[in-house]
């Protein structure tokens, strides 16, 4: 993204002439509650900690979600020393560490590997617990093939549950993504967290082409909405019905982040300027 492509985008925005809310019959919307967040997936993903803290506060940015694996090495390995220097960094910022986006699946038919699944799980919830976070994003990744479908949605949601328990019990918040082949259906999505049954589990939502239905994200948004405890969002350019979208959040009043989940940039600051610039105007 730069300053060509970004007034293209606006001016875009702009000239079109509907708005969300001549797609969306209702009462006019409220001002947003929720704030712009980030996702250290790609875009932050070889910054180091203190780096990333100073782009996102330069930038005004309020809070991260620290995906596993990147540069930040904010991981389960670090001892209780590290946790603690993590937990009063954030603190002494302006931005929020959210939480805490894992690999972590639980749609295997192999008992073994479930297991692995949810201890790796668990020790990401002593990692928030210890650093301040709010949540633990898990996710599933698609339906094995060869396994009954009903069987395949018992066996995340059980995984789950048992996440959501022990979440529970360290005051942290457990983040199913809506993600991976077949499970990323809104209506296979809702149908999961409904068998979790457990208030201490949630969705993120991802911002996937299949939330999509002739146009709108509305029929998607209304089976996913109750679930609500975090959201994924990417390239604003994109054909997805994002001024629908951020009215549909408004008007649920939800008051949490939407988390900039996007490519890499060269320019890593400069990028996050221009895209804060376009979610203030899609959001307002």
């Amino acid at each position: 993204m730069n300053r060509r492509s970004f007034l293209k985008g606006s001016a875009a925005l702009a000239a079109g002439a509907f708005t969300a809310d001549e797609q969306i019959s209702g009462a006019p919307s409220p001002a947003p509650q929720f704030q712009l967040g980030c996702v250290s997936y790609n875009l932050l993903k070889d910054m180091p900690l203190e780096t990333m803290i100073h782009t996102l506060e330069t930038v005004g940015v309020a809070a991260v979600e620290l995906r596993t694996g990147h540069k930040h090495g904010v991981e389960v390995s670090i001892g209780p020393a590290d946790r603690v220097m993590v937990r009063e960094r954030f603190q002494r910022s302006k931005v929020r560490l959210l939480s805490y986006g894992t690999t972590c699946e639980f749609q295997s038919p192999d008992a073994a590997e479930r297991k692995r699944q949810v201890e790796t799980a668990k020790s990401f919830v002593d990692l928030a617990r210890d650093t301040g976070a709010m949540g633990v994003k898990v996710r599933p990744n698609g339906l094995p093939e060869g396994v009954p479908y009903a069987a395949t949605i018992k066996t995340i949601a059980t995984g789950l549950r048992e996440i959501g328990e022990y979440g529970q019990s360290k005051g942290i918040e457990i983040w199913m993504e809506v993600h991976g082949k077949g499970t990323q259906e809104p209506k296979t999505a809702a149908e999961i967290l409904s068998a979790t049954a457990h208030k201490n589990v949630g969705a993120c939502w991802n911002s996937n082409p299949t939330d999509v239905q002739d146009g709108s994200v509305k029929q998607s948004f209304d089976l996913l909405q109750p679930f609500l405890r975090s959201a994924h969002i990417n390239d604003l350019y994109s054909s997805y019905p994002w001024r629908e979208f951020f009215l549909l959040l408004r008007r649920a009043g939800y008051k949490r982040y939407t988390l900039a989940e996007v490519a890499e940039s060269k320019e890593p600051e400069r990028f996050l300027q221009y895209y804060k610039a376009l979610w203030e105007q899609l959001a307002a």
